[in-house]
């Protein structure tokens, strides 16, 4: 700061040099326009900049979670509301940027105070709350009711609530209207209004207090058909955008993009969209009564009448409509059901139908493969013993041709041909006799003792082909001395081999890896199976239902919903568990099964 004064008159010396005594007033101008240029201007780009950062920063707007219809996280996960179009909208016209936060109404009021938001976009306006947060022009207004059960004593006003235990949501404007009026003393306070009503609808409270639209919003969505608005319209506030104390700059661009909306008439569609037309004007009672004192008076009554029987006609129609709907709707979702259990039905009866298939066949590939496994053994040994004069004959008279090949070739092939055809044969039937144990009906009681990675090398020898198919990178990794584990090794092996193959039909390509590990948790003393692929990954609305019968995300490729119900019955009835995680990039599922001691059964 102190640079400035003296680079002026450095200048001015200089000017003095350059300029004769006729041009000392010209110098000055140019000295004033010189000073302006290197000194102010930058000045003046700087706030310039300031202000064009300030527009290009994002604004944090918070709102409370679970404030339907005006805010609230919706079934995907993001903010929906009545607000949250509303301030899109504004941050449109006004080209700002947004980010929004939803949370508990209480901590979003603490979070303004922290700054950790910079506006919340929908505060009932007080005079207390003014005295820490500035208030935008209101874009709604909020009417409150009393909500009680059908079977409450009636009230009829909120004066009548001394003595009666009453709900209402923490932090929210009737919180604090209701201490000022002396009804403190035996409130509840929830986190959402939502909570309110589930204490009165159970019978743990008499009555809450709840915005009369949001109030009905969730009596509707939560089907609690036992509560009725018992009072209406007990206190009116006005709706609006609060920003720290202070916060004009900010405020100001609300304000300014509300009225723009209004103009545009982007603001009417908004809300009735999201509330219908709520009247926001005062009631002028003595205009009504002037009118009323003149001719009005018979024929509003007329019209009342008339308007009440058309209205009550209306809503019995209205009802009986919905009524209809929801049962021809409840109706076809039963047929769509049905037919898709009688789909499900047929695919069972033809897959038990294979079963019996395949036990037969696997029954007649036998006698083969033991004629196989017989007939090596001897043309080994005679191979080994012809070997003796083929070597004399060859070192006498030298190589010569033998099977179509020379015999200096067919000397090392031979045996490794005889090999081969004995060790496919010892495959063959390995692989017969895991599926013919897989096939076999359950007859055991599922308290023999096996060995989890017996069970898991042979599931995996019955799905190889698919496994090959489906990828290229397929590893493995048993951990050498689990303890064993009870219960049965062929439903053991069934859950196996269905996870497995789930994790090969999620795969969509051969470079995508499957990896399958056994180890003990010597914590919980439980043995464990860990089967991650790199498929397409489980949406996470679907997690909680992949047990559930006949639920399938698979229908187009045949699948009948029941193999993963199965699967978690047999893992319950041995006291294990089967767990399923996904992070869209693939899935992991855990099997666990308790380890099993003689020491704990003695």
């Amino acid at each position: 700061m102190e640079e400035r004064p003296l680079r002026t008159s450095r200048i001015r010396a200089k000017l003095r040099q350059f300029f004769p005594a006729g041009w000392r007033e010209r110098g000055s101008l140019l000295l004033a326009l010189f000073t302006f240029c290197f000194l102010a201007a930058p000045s003046a780009l700087l706030a310039a900049g300031d202000v064009a950062a300030a527009q290009t920063r994002t604004v944090v707007v918070g709102g409370d979670r679970d404030y339907p219809p005006y805010e609230f996280i919706d079934r995907s996960g993001q903010p929906a509301g009545y607000n949250v179009d509303l301030t899109r909208a504004i941050a449109e016209v006004m080209g700002m940027k947004v980010e929004f936060r939803l949370g508990s109404w209480a901590e979003m009021r603490d979070a303004l105070q922290s700054g950790r938001v910079d506006v919340l976009q929908g505060m009932s306006y007080s005079a207390e709350r003014s005295d820490e947060v500035d208030f935008s022009v209101p874009h709604a207004v909020v009417n409150h009711a009393i909500f009680g059960r059908k079977d409450n004593p009636s009230v009829n006003s909120l004066e009548e609530l001394k003595g009666k235990s009453v709900a209402v949501h923490r932090g929210g404007i009737m919180h604090d209207y209701l201490i000022r009026q002396g009804l403190g003393e035996k409130l509840t306070l929830t986190d959402t209004p939502a909570d309110a009503l589930r204490l009165v609808a159970s019978g743990k409270i008499e009555y809450a207090v709840v915005a009369i639209v949001p109030g009905m919003y969730m009596i509707r969505e939560l089907k609690l058909t036992n509560l009725v608005p018992v009072v209406r319209n007990v206190a009116t506030h006005r709706y609006c955008y609060a920003v720290d104390k202070g916060n004009a700059e900010l405020l100001s661009r609300f304000n300014e993009g509300l009225a723009i909306l209004k103009k545009t008439g982007q603001y009417e569609v908004i809300h009735n969209k999201w509330l219908g037309v709520v009247d926001t004007a005062p009631i002028d009672w003595w205009t009504i009564v002037k009118y009323a004192a003149v001719v009005v008076v018979p024929l509003v009554f007329l019209l009342g009448g008339f308007a009440l029987w058309s209205r009550t006609l209306h809503r019995q129609v209205a009802l009986r409509t919905a009524d209809l709907t929801r049962e021809i709707a409840e109706r076809r979702q039963v047929e769509e059901e049905l037919r898709l259990n009688q789909q499900q039905l047929v695919q069972a009866d033809k897959m038990a139908a294979l079963g019996v298939l395949v036990s037969g066949v696997a029954h007649e590939i036998n006698n083969p493969t033991g004629i196989i496994l017989l007939e090596a053994p001897i043309l080994k040994r005679f191979h080994t013993d012809a070997t003796k004069i083929l070597e004399r004959y060859f070192e006498e008279n030298g190589d010569f041709t033998c099977g179509g090949l020379p015999y200096s070739r067919m000397r090392q092939e031979v045996p490794k041909s005889l090999a081969k055809i004995q060790d496919a044969g010892k495959r063959i039937k390995r692989i017969v006799d895991d599926l013919k144990d897989f096939a076999r009906q359950d007859t055991t009681s599922g308290n023999d003792v096996i060995d989890l990675n017996t069970a898991a090398q042979a599931a995996v020898r019955l799905v190889e082909p698919t496994i090959r198919k489906a990828t290229r990178n397929f590893s493995v990794g048993y951990r050498k001395g689990l303890p064993r584990v009870r219960g049965n090794r062929q439903r053991i092996e069934q859950v196996l081999v269905n996870l497995i193959l789930n994790a090969c039909q999620a795969l969509p390509d051969q470079e995508r890896g499957i990896e399958l590990i056994t180890w003990h948790d010597a914590f919980r003393d439980n043995v464990v199976v860990r089967l991650r692929d790199e498929g397409t990954g489980i949406a996470p609305e679907h997690l909680s239902r992949l047990t559930d019968p006949f639920f399938t995300t698979k229908q187009d490729q045949g699948g009948t919903g029941l193999g993963l119900s199965v699967s978690a019955g047999i893992v319950k009835e041995h006291g294990g568990t089967l767990e399923f995680q996904s992070d869209g990039s693939g899935t992991t599922v855990t099997l666990t099964l308790p380890a099993y001691h003689k020491e704990v059964d003695a």
